[in-house]
């Protein structure tokens, strides 16, 4: 990796406000201003008796991936294209898959910030317990990344940047549902919990919530998972346009 065109592109992510706010700052707001609610820092038998904050948790982390990988990502890639900064970079040492490297390395920091604002926030504030088998955790959170990045990727490869956040935007609230984002999925019809485990958020929650128990996750959902990343890299690798 060219460390130098990490550092800059690292650098330029936060001098983007709207990019740190959504990036880094939305999921850890939201889990506060739920965790403001009493009801939510209650046990809920409905949950098993976790408390509904302690589920949102892995929903949370998800959404925040989804949010660089989905938005962040593929708009700053398809800005580069319109902008000639690819095809210039061809003409130059610095080929443009060292971009490439380091905005997924950008990315990935920006995400890290983010799940530890999450955990953070709700173990300190509301108590929420910790990943209970953090290698579990973390790996689920990289495997989520990566089937998540593929996708940015594809989205990156469709036109302008507009156009690019735009459909990042239509995939991501569908995606969200079926996440638990508005209606936790243990308490979803069971139809449509098993409708989520068969989508990449859906199966990534559910890989996250095994790791804060102290689990490993499932077989199904890492297969679901590796079955997404597989097929958006590869379309990605078909389909993804340097100028």
């Amino acid at each position: 990796m060219n460390v130098t065109m990490f550092r800059t592109e690292l650098r330029l992510y936060f001098r983007d406000i709207a990019a740190v706010v959504f990036g880094i700052l939305l999921a850890p707001a939201i889990l506060a201003i739920l965790g403001s609610v009493p009801a939510f820092r209650e046990a809920n038998p409905a949950l098993g008796g976790r408390s509904t904050l302690s589920v949102y948790v892995p929903t949370m982390l998800t959404m925040a991936v989804a949010m660089v990988a989905l938005s962040m990502l593929p708009a700053q890639l398809a800005t580069y294209r319109e902008r000639g900064i690819l095809r210039r970079l061809a003409a130059t040492p610095a080929r443009p898959r060292d971009l490439l490297t380091a905005q997924a390395f950008a990315h990935l920091t920006v995400l890290g910030i983010g799940v530890l604002l999450v955990l953070g926030v709700g173990w300190l504030a509301y108590g929420v317990d910790l990943p209970g088998n953090p290698l579990a955790f973390m790996l689920g959170l990289l495997l989520v990344a990566a089937c998540l990045f593929g996708f940015g990727l594809l989205l990156a490869s469709v036109g302008s940047a507009k156009l690019t956040q735009g459909l990042g935007s239509l995939t991501f609230f569908p995606l969200m549902f079926f996440a638990g984002l508005w209606v936790p999925l243990d308490v979803m019809p069971k139809t449509l919990q098993r409708i989520g485990e068969f989508t990449p958020l859906g199966a990534g929650v559910k890989v996250m919530q095994d790791a804060a128990a102290g689990h490993w996750p499932q077989a199904l959902h890492i297969v679901v998972l590796c079955a997404y990343a597989a097929v958006a890299w590869a379309a990605a690798a078909r389909f993804f346009r340097w100028s």
